[in-house]
């Protein structure tokens, strides 16, 4: 996966998210997973089918979180993010570490996230 492939996916996903454009938001992952996506929560269980973990996402927490991109690491096929979810209309944020593998047309996605 070409690294400028990947950065512009990871700017993408936040760019429409914070925007509010949900198609656009899944469009960014369709782009790079067209042969499959698995997210995991860290310490939450197992690796699903992410299509309906973005869609309970989307649904859960759009309306509620603006994200703010801290950093991006990209090394090969494999990018890390920190990503700082801040509550709208609160001083409070959630940090996450977002680990993606891109391999082959398929995406896995590891979210760390911090609670407050």
């Amino acid at each position: 996966m070409d690294k400028q492939i990947i950065e512009d996916f990871a700017h993408a996903q936040v760019r429409a998210w914070n925007a509010g454009d949900k198609a656009g938001f899944l469009a960014a992952y369709r782009k790079v997973a067209p042969k499959g996506l698995l997210i995991e929560y860290v310490g939450r269980g197992p690796a699903a089918d992410g299509w309906p973990v973005l869609e309970g996402m989307w649904a859960q927490q759009s309306a509620k979180i603006e994200i703010e991109e801290v950093a991006l690491v990209i090394n090969g096929n494999e990018a890390a993010c920190h990503n700082r979810n801040k509550v709208r209309g609160t001083a409070m944020a959630i940090e996450t570490i977002e680990l993606y593998r891109f391999d082959d047309g398929q995406l896995s996605v590891r979210y760390f996230v911090r609670q407050p």
